[in-house]
């Protein structure tokens, strides 16, 4: 089993290393994630430039590969064959907080694993719930954990197709969590606002900003189960097609 991590946070970012150290002990793990932060890029692919690849150290010892380019061109490098050994999963992560909801399509954690399944390969997101605004150094060591415990279900159960699987995980302590959900994707609430500001030379600039995103309790639903202490476990599709839509659509006339 030859595992991919990845991220968006960047290579130095601590919830990569949880991530790696976790998945070593299912097989031989492969890093290669962005040199900068990429959060909230979406699914990105750079084709107008030259993509740089260089190894690294990680703070264990462990060498891995960052590049200049988003979460999925790192991805689409190493399953385009920049690694000898062929790769059997990828998984991206750990967010150091939550992806539910229509963050799905800004993540570029969740969308670094849609670039896997686009290519045929297993693609696994991981999550973490952090809270808003917590001040020190995160603990990934239980969404580690369950990451590993779900890649050793896919391991050994699989995974249909075309699937891609969005992990998000309660801050709490192992033994705390209530237990596993398999839930669908829930409804984000944003609360964003525009700031306007000038810069020294009297030239206005812009801020997309506001309070923190909150969500809909609800039961079945990746926030609900979070706000309950369930990990939650989201199987994604890609085809985003409305097909309850496309009747209603059929009755146009043009």
């Amino acid at each position: 089993m030859h595992i991919l991590v990845t991220n968006d946070d960047g290579v130095t970012a601590p919830g990569l290393l949880a991530l790696a150290q976790e998945m070593r002990k299912l097989g031989k793990v492969t890093v290669f994630a962005p040199d900068k932060n990429w959060s909230a890029s979406g699914h990105v692919k750079t084709m107008e430039r030259p993509l740089r690849v260089r190894e690294v150290t990680l703070s264990d010892g462990i060498s891995a590969f960052t590049s200049d380019g988003a979460p999925s061109d790192c991805v689409a490098l190493s399953l385009l064959g920049l690694h000898q050994e062929q790769i059997d999963l990828v998984v991206s992560g750990i967010n150091p907080h939550a992806n539910i909801g229509h963050d799905i399509t800004y993540s570029g954690t969740v969308t670094a694993a849609m670039e896997a399944v686009i290519t045929g390969v297993k693609g696994i997101a991981v999550s973490l719930d952090s809270p808003d605004g917590f001040k020190g150094l995160l603990d990934y060591s239980t969404s580690a954990f369950v990451a590993r415990r779900v890649v050793e279900k896919i391991i050994s159960d699989d995974l249909p197709k075309d699937v891609v699987i969005n992990i998000n995980v309660p801050y709490l302590k192992e033994n705390e969590l209530k237990g596993y959900m398999i839930t669908r994707q829930g409804l984000r609430v944003y609360r964003d606002e525009l700031i306007v500001r000038e810069d020294p030379r009297g030239k206005p600039y812009y801020w997309i900003g506001g309070d923190s995103p909150t969500g809909i309790d609800e039961a079945g639903t990746d926030f609900g189960a979070l706000k309950a202490g369930y990990v939650s476990i989201t199987p994604l599709q890609l085809d985003l097609t409305s097909y309850k839509s496309m009747d209603v659509l059929g009755k146009w006339e043009f």
